[in-house]
């Protein structure tokens, strides 16, 4: 599928952040967006809006990942609004959280992804795309250490990019392409903020071993890129940072 053939596309927890900026950066490319929230409905319905104001598509559905009914209810819009799901962007994440109950982390970095993967698949058209987004601490989690605040997140989030990889033979059927972008932390996400709250300085330890690190428009733009980028199914874009990573990787 070319760009213009893209109509329709779920971008999971995009009412902030890097889901709100890839949201919008793909509805000005002249695709339909289903805009997702869990709780916070004024700041989709905001997203939405700003998306609008520009002349592009979108809608903001409530939907909970960890449930039943919440990847069937994003699937359904983007056919009900926008007539087709050519585009699956899976950034929808979490487990820090202390109010969501146990094993929280697995049920929405692994489970919700694999179910909501799973309930786009019947309804993708061939040619589209799918892009998980993570971070360095996750991808690389089984080589290199993290933070004891983020352990479990981030092995949680390796297992759903390993869970999602092994739907690679079902999605190549259906030519649909599958593509992992990781990042380093990113500045001004809540992830950064909570790490960095409870680990101070946190933060300002990892800027300075990388060098830099993206802010949220910055790695918005470049999830909303590889959407579009012409690179094999199963590719891994590693956006800033990564070098300690791989390094430490091979030892």
């Amino acid at each position: 599928m070319k760009l213009s053939d893209f109509k329709g596309a779920v971008v999971t927890g995009s009412s902030r952040g890097i889901g709100a900026v890839t949201a919008q950066l793909l509805a000005e490319q002249g695709i339909g967006v289903v805009v997702n929230y869990r709780a916070k409905a004024p700041r989709a319905n905001k997203i939405v809006a700003a998306i609008q104001d520009k002349g592009g598509q979108a809608v903001a559905v409530g939907a909970d990942l960890t449930t039943v009914e919440g990847p069937q209810a994003l699937v359904d819009a983007a056919i009900e609004n926008f007539g087709s799901l050519d585009v699956v962007v899976l950034n929808a994440s979490g487990g820090m959280e202390t109010s969501m109950g146990e094993n929280y982390a697995l049920r929405l970095n692994r489970d919700a992804q694999v179910a909501m993967l799973q309930a786009a698949l019947p309804k993708m058209s061939a040619g589209g795309r799918v892009v998980f987004v993570t971070s360095h601490q996750a991808h690389f989690i089984n080589d290199v250490s993290t933070m004891d605040a983020y352990d479990a997140v981030a092995k949680s989030k390796r297992a759903g990019e390993d869970a999602l990889r092994e739907l690679i033979p079902q999605l190549t059927e259906k030519n649909i392409s599958f593509v992992v972008v990781s990042g380093d932390m990113i500045e001004g996400t809540i992830t950064a903020t909570l790490l960095n709250r409870m680990e101070p300085g946190a933060i300002e330890a990892r800027r300075e071993q990388a060098g830099k690190l993206y802010s949220v428009e910055e790695f918005g733009a470049e999830v909303a890129k590889m959407v579009f980028a012409e690179v094999e199914t199963g590719h891994t874009e590693l956006v800033g940072g990564a070098e300690d990573f791989l390094k430490n990787a091979g030892k």
